[in-house]
């Protein structure tokens, strides 16, 4: 039986939403081009609420759902940012923006059932509330409305959009059946990355190259970029799911990922040094008894929390905090064919504050 709707807060306003632009913008500096970004960022919001309507009032309520519970938008803000090193935020691109995110929000719908998960941006998951069927069935929808606005952008779009997809689609196959025989799991995890984060980041960034009429030669460094900024998004998730700070801060409870039995680095990293460190492969031994895979039980029990905490605080967590500025580095150093300026300095600390992030 579907649960009742929970009341969604919107954000009371895009800025504090995001954050991130008062971050990567120094606005002495930068006030044109934060200015630009800002307007580029209201006008792709209200396209979203417009785009993610549907006849349909069940899919107008579950479409909407993760809409109205806020997000980031890193996605459209990267595709805004890039789009600067053309003519801006043309129509073209607004357009690509509102596909790359409405495109990112299917697939939470579509990971949330594949990791049972509970809680989604400080809410309930929307499989949670309405079952697995109409969360799979709504996030496909999302796909389609994202193809439809992707195919009136031309022949271009569409196969950007489409080789998107297929790594998306790969990336949690990939996942779901984990590493094969003889395979490096820490490198299956970083392909899964690739595919599952990194990709749809890049092509953000490529969209805002391609329908600003930027220089073609910019594309390939934006989209390097994007997919090293993507993994190292994603690995600071994985400790963001050790932090104590709780559901009002991260939107998930501690060690959310791995009561899920989803496969983190710092678990990995662990899983590496346990065959000769005794204290590691005690911990293993806790997380695996007690934590991973635990969600059906209920809540964690004190010996689960224990274990996160433990491993929180085991130097695997900071070995993977390492691990994802070096992948902020290498993606900072791929926009070295750029030309300096206010946007190739704004792309910098935008790498610089998806791996500083807390939440």
């Amino acid at each position: 039986m579907p649960r009742s709707v929970p009341a969604v807060r919107r954000p009371p306003s895009l800025t504090s939403q995001l954050g991130l632009t008062e971050r990567i913008f120094i606005r002495g500096e930068d006030r044109e081009l934060a200015a630009a970004v800002d307007a580029g960022l209201a006008e792709v919001e209200e396209g979203l609420h417009r785009e993610m309507r549907f006849a349909d009032n069940l899919a107008d309520v579950t479409a909407r759902y993760l809409l109205e519970a806020g997000g980031k938008r890193v996605r459209p803000m990267l595709t805004l940012l890039a789009a600067q090193l053309g003519r801006g935020a043309t129509p073209e691109v607004l357009q690509a923006a509102r596909a790359v995110e409405i495109t990112h929000l299917a697939s939470l719908y579509h990971d949330d059932v594949m990791d049972d998960s509970q809680m989604r941006r400080g809410v309930p998951s929307a499989q949670f509330v309405w079952g697995n069927s109409v969360a799979v069935l709504t996030g496909d929808l999302l796909f389609a409305r994202a193809s439809k606005l992707v195919s009136a952008l031309g022949e271009r779009a569409i196969q950007l959009q489409a080789d998107t997809f297929e790594r998306l689609c790969l990336g949690q196959l990939h996942e779901t059946i984990g590493p094969q025989e003889g395979e490096d799991p820490v490198a299956h995890y970083i392909r899964v990355l690739e595919d599952k984060t990194g990709s749809l980041i890049a092509v953000a960034a490529q969209m805002g190259v391609v329908f600003s009429g930027a220089p073609e030669e910019y594309e390939q460094p934006v989209v390097t970029f994007g997919e090293k900024i993507g993994v190292a998004f994603q690995i600071i998730d994985d400790v963001i799911d050790l932090s104590p700070k709780g559901v009002a801060e991260t939107g998930k409870t501690p060690g959310n990922d791995l009561r899920a039995g989803v496969a983190t680095l710092p678990v990995l990293r662990l899983q590496e040094r346990a065959a000769t460190d005794p204290e590691a492969a005690d911990l293993l031994e806790r997380l695996e008894r007690d934590v991973i895979g635990t969600a059906d039980e209920g809540p964690a029990t004190p010996e689960a929390t224990a274990a996160i905490a433990a491993l929180r605080e085991h130097e695997v967590t900071q070995q993977t905090l390492e691990e994802a500025h070096r992948w902020a580095r290498e993606a900072v150093e791929a926009l070295a064919p750029l030309p300096d300026g206010p946007v190739k300095k704004a792309l910098v600390r935008f790498a610089d504050t998806i791996v500083e992030r807390s939440s």
